[in-house]
């Protein structure tokens, strides 16, 4: 599984969101994550049809979309989706 994070520098749910992914990823160093600025990369926002900041998209081995959330997400939240994901 990866996810393909997309927020932006002036997004305060980004700003929210950061910390929180971190921590995350720390936990979990073998989950895959990538982020995109929605500023620099808006064939990111069309591809994924990003309609809000924050968006998480949770992509399976085959790079196909598992799950698709938008704005700010509890750690706990995200954790879930991760464990209930994770190999697909």
């Amino acid at each position: 599984m990866k996810v393909i994070k997309i927020g932006a520098v002036w997004c305060p749910g980004c700003v929210v969101m950061k910390p929180r992914w971190e921590e995350i990823e720390k936990e979990l160093p073998e989950l895959e994550t990538e982020y995109f600025d929605a500023d620099e990369n808006k064939e990111i926002l069309e591809k994924y049809e990003v309609k809000n900041l924050p968006t998480f998209i949770f992509l399976d081995k085959e790079k196909k979309i598992i799950l698709k959330r938008e704005n700010e997400v509890s750690k706990d939240e995200l954790l879930k989706m991760i464990e209930e994901n994770k190999n697909k």
